[in-house]
């Protein structure tokens, strides 16, 4: 997938035909505006004792998703700039195009909308598959704001399509499901929620799957608020499944505190709340749970944030 841009591109440059919706650009976000920019924690990979592999398997999800948002968002944008393939009244196609190497080709579909959003889905079809059609890996629907980018809308990236379709160039599986805000509000900068569906291999070498879900918000000073819940094997012993429920808070400085909640599997009938609280080096200050699961830590005084805010 990741050389479909340049194929795309050196067609499109060629081509004498009418250009493409002009705002459909700004209407869509960018990659920079459509990321969970939760801060660097090291502290996080011990905490809670348990469930610190929850801690990197959540950093993990995050920075995949970040660069997946990043390269569907980047290629769109670039693809945009050029001269469709063919129009069809509001209907913007480019391709379908590849080269003689690749093992899919591939074509973007816009269509423009008469409230003035725009559909946009990214199809794919094998070329080692004979009579293979066309599958959607990427589509969405995007709504302009009064800001070039900065408007409203969606998109799913289904990973077992391009699986389907490009064995070779893809390495994920599972769909993730994006809703964004980028409309400024308040102090509000913008906000996300995503729904994830994935699989992962147990100590056993079993394929289980994962979900997860995901709110969050950036305010205009750069701090944060960041929810997310998920169940699955969290201590990867390759038993039972937890559902785990995390709340964190940052300031501007990075300084935050995390609330959790942790039920089911290994735990069996225990119901474990916990608290961990950073400072601006993100270091660990605080640290408690309802069941004395793991050692308290440091004084509840010390952190940022007073309150407990479970999900």
């Amino acid at each position: 997938m990741y050389k479909t841009a340049a194929i795309i591109l050196s067609t499109a440059l060629a081509a004498c035909i009418p250009q493409g919706p002009e705002a459909v650009d700004d209407a869509l976000p960018t990659a920079e505006d459509v990321q969970v920019k939760v801060p660097e924690d090291n502290a996080q990979q011990a905490a809670l004792g348990q469930i610190a592999d929850y801690y990197r398997f959540t950093r993990t999800v995050s920075r995949d998703f970040n660069g997946g948002a990043a390269f569907v968002l980047t290629l769109v944008h670039v693809i945009v700039q050029f001269p469709p393939t063919d129009v069809e009244g509001d209907t913007y196609t480019w391709g379908p195009h590849s080269d003689a190497l690749d093992p899919a080709e591939w074509k973007l579909i816009v269509v423009e909308n008469a409230d003035g959003s725009y559909d946009w889905r990214f199809d794919g079809r094998s070329k080692t598959e004979t009579g293979a059609d066309f599958e959607t890996i990427i589509s969405g629907n995007a709504e302009p704001g009064d800001v070039p980018h900065r408007g409203n809308g969606n998109f799913m990236i289904d990973f077992d399509a391009a699986e389907r379709v490009d064995p070779i160039d893809n390495d994920a599986s599972g769909r993730v499901e994006v809703i964004y805000d980028l409309r400024a509000t308040g102090d509000v900068n913008g906000s996300i929620s995503m729904h994830i569906e994935g699989r992962e291999e147990s100590a056993e070498g079993d394929i289980i799957p994962v979900t997860a879900d995901y709110a969050y918000s950036e305010n205009l000073d750069g701090s944060g608020d960041f929810s997310f819940g998920i169940n699955g094997d969290i201590d990867e012993n390759g038993s039972a499944r937890e559902d785990v429920l995390l709340r964190s808070r940052w300031q501007s400085d990075g300084a935050g505190r995390g609330d959790a909640r942790i039920t089911g599997g290994d735990l069996g009938t225990m119901n474990v709340t916990a608290t961990e609280c950073w400072d601006i080096q993100f270091r660990r200050v605080h640290y408690s749970d309802s069941e004395e699961y793991l050692p308290s830590e440091g004084a509840a005084a010390d952190c940022v944030f007073q309150d407990t805010t479970l999900p």
